[in-house]
């Protein structure tokens, strides 16, 4: 299917492995030009590098922290006006209710909320005078069933559902999506430190860890960044312009909901 993107600009966060990377390869494989973000400028650069052999499109690197100031400035100064969006950021740690305390939520809510929501300040009203934009948040499985020791991206990533719900609902009439992607366990460095702590609780091998973890998965195994990465891609294309604030499960049919 062609995507209708060709030659589109997008900014992708956390893009230099994992779910990010998967979203730009797929973007890039439908023929989108990126600037790409992570803090770690080494990997970032080679995932630029790869994407650039691979797909033959233009790709920048912007190495930095998106979720302070300075770190999106410098991103927004590389693509001012992207024609999409896609943002991500790494989980805050897991842990139970009564260890957090008031500057961990902050960290959270400035990770998992307050960053999308500025970065889609910055870059929604020009997709709005262009007529033509789409967003994608990566947020988690936890904001339609919350994960117990996931308290904090809960909370913070639950927040930002809530600000997308009515936001996208303001900016459909000019050709802007906003849409959700939520993740369950992807084959990613998440899931293995997610598998390492599991192990140590559990006094078992990291192997061990995950497979009781994809016995619960009704697909019976961790998703792949690929397809995730297409989900992305689809909802960035010119075929998703009716798909308008929704929350795409990824989760190989992991949250138990009949809607």
């Amino acid at each position: 299917m062609d995507l209708g993107i060709r030659g589109r600009r997008a900014i992708v966060c956390a893009a230099s492995k994992g779910l990010g990377r998967g979203c730009a390869e797929a973007l890039a494989e439908a023929g989108v030009e990126l600037v790409i973000n992570a803090r770690g400028a080494e990997a970032l650069e080679a995932t630029a590098a790869a994407i650039r052999e691979r797909h033959g499109v233009a790709v920048a690197a912007v190495a930095g922290d998106v979720t302070t100031e300075a770190g999106r400035a410098a991103l927004l100064a590389a693509c001012p006006d992207p024609d999409i969006l896609v943002t991500n950021a790494g989980g805050p740690p897991p842990g139970l209710w009564s260890d957090w305390s008031r500057d961990d939520f902050i960290r959270a809510l400035d990770a998992n909320k307050l960053t999308p929501i500025a970065l889609m300040q910055a870059t929604l009203p020009a997709m709005m005078e262009r007529g033509w934009g789409r967003v994608v948040n990566i947020t988690s499985q936890a904001v339609r069933a919350p994960i117990p020791a996931l308290g904090l991206s809960n909370a913070a990533r639950t927040g930002l559902t809530g600000f997308v719900a009515g936001t996208a609902r303001q900016v459909a009439e000019k050709g802007v999506t906003i849409n959700n992607l939520l993740p369950g366990i992807h084959d990613t460095a998440r899931a293995e430190a997610l598998d390492a702590g599991a192990a140590k609780a559990g006094g078992i091998a990291p192997a061990d860890a995950r497979r009781a973890r994809e016995a619960t998965i009704p697909a019976r195994r961790y998703g792949a960044p690929a397809e995730f990465g297409a989900a992305c891609a689809f909802l960035c294309s010119i075929h998703a312009g009716f798909i308008i604030g929704q929350n795409l499960l990824i989760d190989g049919g992991a949250t138990n909901l009949t809607m």
